[in-house]
């Protein structure tokens, strides 16, 4: 049986790995990013860093949505199943990230990090609302209630990171 993209399945799949995989990436990226401008780094090694976290997790993330999609097929039907479900999770995954993490650091190349920070900080916190909105939107919930949840539960997160680069 092919990968029907108007299946039940595809749905639950693409949703689950592209709120995951953006919501994740837009966090960890704006938090370590937040923690390093704090820090006083230069813009060329931010910048490195900031590239090298997004390849490296966006890969980590897609082979976590691999293995944890290929476990879950295996525990629901019992026996081992084509690659088709967990190989697309992992892809949509590994995309996700990769795209969400360019948010936070793109205003790192186009302005002083003083200044970048804050919109890096900003950007991220706008693609998160809308990211819960839109989702809420295309599966007929409240997109401005779930814009709101999504904002605040990444909000904290991001608030976290800079936190902890204060201190540290």
């Amino acid at each position: 049986m092919f990968l029907i993209p108007h299946s039940k399945k595809f749905f639950e799949i693409l949703v689950r790995n592209l709120i995951f995989g953006a919501e994740d990436s837009l966090v960890s990226t704006v938090g370590m990013l937040s923690g390093i401008a704090l820090a006083g780094v230069g813009r060329a090694d931010l910048i490195l860093a900031g590239v090298v976290l997004i390849f490296v997790e966006a890969f980590s993330m897609a082979a976590g949505s691999f293995l944890s999609e290929r476990s879950t097929e295996e525990y629901v039907d019992g026996r081992d199943l084509p690659l088709r479900y967990p190989l697309l999770g992992g892809l949509i995954m590994f995309v996700s990230y990769f795209i969400s993490g360019f948010i936070p650091l793109f205003p790192y190349f186009i302005v002083e990090i003083s200044s970048a920070f804050q919109t890096s900080v900003v950007l991220s916190l706008i693609a998160l609302f809308l990211l819960g909105a839109i989702s809420a939107k295309r599966f007929n919930a409240k997109p401005v209630r779930s814009g709101m949840r999504m904002l605040i539960i990444g909000g904290l997160a991001v608030a976290l990171g800079i936190l902890v680069g204060n201190i540290f």
